[in-house]
């Protein structure tokens, strides 16, 4: 065991599909972890999700980096005689079924822990096991709507608008393992293991604590947010900004060039500035609208305002501050190419072409996994 593969000698089994609990299991496979792939003769549902390359994409590289993939039919029973031999030995199981369906598959949490009573069991669904929506089918934009997320995110036109990237399940995976490596760290003086339920509903709806205590405590309308904020136009390009404390706004205004917004009793608190919005927008977006975003952010920089130029993914990962900090970390994924996968806060980069940094084709380890559980012949 060391500090950057803590889960070294465990072993996990991953029945789960799409993001959020793959995403779980890959984490520990990044901790150190033996994670088995366990996959339908049709694959993982994110192999299809978005463009394909080969049997991969994006979700599934994402999500199965350091992973072993094989392949199981569980309505045959030989195949679940294989599945049985592997969740003997293993530390974590991990399904994203539909409530139920485990059970009937003959996976469930009582039927994984009569094989071994020590296991770690993770369930990950929508709306959880219980309660009335259990069986509705969801992904992660239905959460961004159920959870009041869209709600929060209007554009100009008055539209609740998604957030296109899948925070719901990001949330999710990771409490997901947050809640696993915790179990494993209890279960060292407990006789038994746990089953933990995971779903996007909770997780979700974590990650807008604030937001939610805001919205009760002040009847549904929060007080007014910092002003300005938000993001304007440049001549050449978009760039955000960030008002934070009141004493800022006289100090943007002569990085702006625009004394008439200074000197304005309208302006003199963010109250106020919330109040008169669209005259202050009135002057500010003109000063942001006849200037390049390179001048705008040297002018905002010497002010030590925040602020950020709007990037795309490709000028972020071209940033020279990303690269000198090793956030973002290339691999080769064989078949593919090179690949930008975020580092994991706390753990070293990966090292491209080694086991943790490359996601598996289907079934690509089953020989192996088999000769482990000294069925050979099998398959």
């Amino acid at each position: 065991m060391s500090y950057d593969a803590p889960f070294a000698g465990l072993k996990v089994v991953d029945l789960s599909q799409g993001i959020a609990g793959p995403y779980s299991a890959m984490l520990l496979a990044q901790y150190g972890a033996d994670v088995i792939k366990v996959e339908p003769p049709e694959g993982d549902w994110s192999r299809g999700l978005g463009k394909r390359y080969g049997d991969l994409t994006a979700f599934a590289i994402a999500a199965n980096l350091g992973k072993r993939s094989i392949v199981l039919d569980l309505k045959a029973e030989e195949d679940r005689g294989i599945l049985r031999r592997l969740v003997s030995a293993a530390d974590v199981f991990l399904e994203s079924f539909r409530p139920g369906v485990a059970a009937r598959l003959g996976v469930g949490y009582p039927d994984v822990e009569a094989i071994n009573p020590r296991i770690i069991y993770l369930s990950v669904s929508g709306f959880g096991q219980t309660g009335p929506d259990a069986e509705r089918p969801a992904v992660d934009t239905v959460f961004q709507a159920y959870t009041g997320l869209m709600s929060m995110n209007r554009g100009p036109d008055g539209i609740p608008h998604r957030v296109p990237v899948i925070v719901m399940d990001m949330a999710t995976a990771l409490a997901g393992f947050q809640a696993m490596a915790v179990a494993l760290y209890a279960r060292r003086d407990e006789p038994r293991g746990r089953y933990i339920e995971s779903s996007l509903l909770r997780g979700g709806a974590t990650i807008q604590t604030v937001s939610m205590i805001q919205h009760r405590l002040e009847g549904g309308k929060p007080q007014p947010g910092l002003t300005p904020s938000g993001t304007f136009r440049a001549s050449d390009g978009w760039i955000n900004l960030t008002i934070l404390r009141d004493v800022d706004f006289p100090v943007l205004c002569d990085a702006l060039e625009i004394p008439a917004a200074k000197g304005d009793p309208r302006f003199a608190t963010n109250d106020l500035r919330f109040a008169n919005v669209a005259a202050l927008n009135a002057l500010l977006e003109p000063a942001f609208a006849r200037r390049p975003v390179a001048d705008l952010s040297a002018r905002l920089r010497a002010a030590r305002l925040m602020h950020q130029r709007v990037n795309t993914y490709l000028e972020f990962l071209d940033d020279p501050h990303v690269k000198a900090t090793g956030a973002v970390t290339w691999i080769e994924q064989p078949g593919i190419g090179r690949v930008p996968v975020p580092s994991v806060p706390g753990l070293p980069p990966l090292s491209a072409g080694t086991p943790r940094a490359i996601a598996p084709s289907l079934d690509q380890h089953r020989k192996e996994i088999l000769a482990e559980l000294g069925l050979g012949s099998v398959g």
